[in-house]
């Protein structure tokens, strides 16, 4: 109970820009950037000199996210990067290799994707351009195609680059505190139910399961995954629920605060041992102290003890998403 009250409460960030160091050369794509907790952690990244990709649906927001950024007035020993926009429409997946075939002709390796974009709670019976339940499309089947079309570029970063390429996927904490017993019901992804919050809680543990999954499918490759719940946070995700984010508001903080989460998820060495390769990150920037049996179980494979639910997550996805490899 204590690791969830840190995060609805959580102590100050003990890891801050000051603690990355030069990310100069490096390709960093990082979904939904231009608004909220994905905007504040382009801000951050673009102080140590990387090249980053805005990827999102909007050009003319990703453009005036990057004007934002190269206006404000850091300190005069910054260093900065680079900033492109790449289209990126999640909600259509026949649409995604182009998004990659784009970045591929300006890119030949990949250091660092943030899968940050998600959507919650829009109107029930809201589905992508495939007709699956929107949040699951959004936040699970379009990341994960995107994440395989570019596993190229994140194994030629591997063999070429001194430290390891990272993709880090979005949860949240209500994964921890409102899945069923079974962790995801499987036959919810076939037939939703009419309930846009117990959509958006699978659509959050799916998440977190395809990041561990990833972990064990492409940790010898050297490629580190990493879930995180960036903490509560005052951002646009929360647009088709205004009462909850109403009521929500006393525990809601800045997105520059949340998007220190992500900063240690995607730069922190620590997570670099082998040990922490599929780790769950909290707020503002912890891994996980301890993972409650009940969901740990479905996080698990089954020769490792467990029920193997993320594993069947991964195959459900993979089948979804086969056609358009």
């Amino acid at each position: 109970m204590g690791a969830q009250f840190s995060q609805f409460f959580p102590p100050r960030p003990t890891f801050t820009l000051d603690d990355v160091p030069s990310l100069s050369g490096k390709v960093i794509i990082i979904t939904g950037a231009a608004s909220g907790i994905g905007l504040e952690l382009t801000r951050m990244l673009y102080q140590k000199g990387a090249t980053i990709y805005l990827a999102g649906r909007s050009e003319s927001h990703a453009q005036n996210a990057i004007e934002s950024i190269q206006a404000t007035a850091f300190p005069s020993n910054t260093i900065t990067g680079h900033l492109h926009y790449l289209p990126l429409h999640l909600d259509d997946l026949t649409t995604i290799k182009s998004t990659v075939e784009a970045f591929a002709a300006l890119e030949t390796k990949l250091d660092l994707l943030v899968n940050n974009a998600g959507v919650s709670q829009p109107p029930l019976g809201s589905v992508s351009k495939q007709g699956i339940e929107l949040q699951l499309a959004t936040n699970c089947l379009g990341p994960f195609l995107l994440t395989q079309l570019l596993l190229p570029f994140l194994n030629t970063s591997a063999t070429t680059s001194p430290s390891a390429p990272r993709v880090i996927w979005t949860s949240s904490q209500v994964a921890e505190l409102s899945a069923p017993p079974e962790g995801i019901i499987m036959s919810e992804l076939q037939s939703p139910p009419p309930n846009a919050v117990r959509n958006y809680v699978t659509s959050k543990l799916g998440n977190w399961f395809l990041s561990v999954e990833f972990a064990y499918r492409y940790g010898g490759n050297g490629i580190i995954s990493v879930a995180q719940n960036p903490g509560a946070a005052s951002t646009n995700l929360l647009r088709n629920a205004q009462l909850m984010k109403i009521l929500s508001w006393p525990l809601l903080h800045s997105p520059a605060l949340a998007a220190h989460t992500v900063l240690f998820a995607a730069c922190a060495e620590e997570l670099d041992r082998p040990e922490n390769n599929g780790a769950y990150v909290i707020p503002w920037g912890r891994i996980h102290p301890g993972v409650a049996t009940g969901l740990e179980k479905h996080l698990k494979r089954a020769e490792d003890g467990g029920t193997g639910r993320a594993r069947e997550f991964w195959d459900w996805c993979e089948e979804r998403t086969r056609d358009y490899m």
